[in-house]
């Protein structure tokens, strides 16, 4: 995922997450918040609640390669934001994977998806 494509302030977390739609599964609950730039932007957090730092950045780097390959980055203008839960660490990564393009194509996002 290219930098160009991340969101990094927190008022831009703290803005999805208090006005964006929410949706919620077993491994993730992700706000999705219409943006200003044309571009889809995607937020990562995880929680110390999931491990030590080294977990938390293989999480994080296991949902930036699932975001490569579901999200076409140039077709909508979205921020979404992913928190990782307890979850996550239960399955494996293509689990996980499937479970994230079910939860963003049940709200139709079909441009933004591969």
């Amino acid at each position: 995922m290219k930098v160009i494509n991340r969101i990094k302030a927190n008022e831009d977390f703290a803005l999805a997450i208090k006005n964006g739609r929410s949706l919620k599964s077993n491994s993730f609950t992700i706000h999705l918040y219409k943006n200003q730039f044309d571009r889809i932007r995607i937020g990562i957090s995880v929680s110390k609640k999931i491990g030590n730092a080294v977990t938390r950045n293989r999480v994080k780097r296991q949902i930036r390669a699932m975001c490569d390959s579901i999200f076409d980055y140039k077709s909508e203008s979205l921020d979404i934001v992913i928190i990782a839960k307890n979850g996550f660490l239960e399955k494996n990564f293509w689990e996980n994977k499937e479970m994230l393009f079910n939860l963003l194509n049940s709200v139709n996002i079909l441009g933004a998806i591969k």
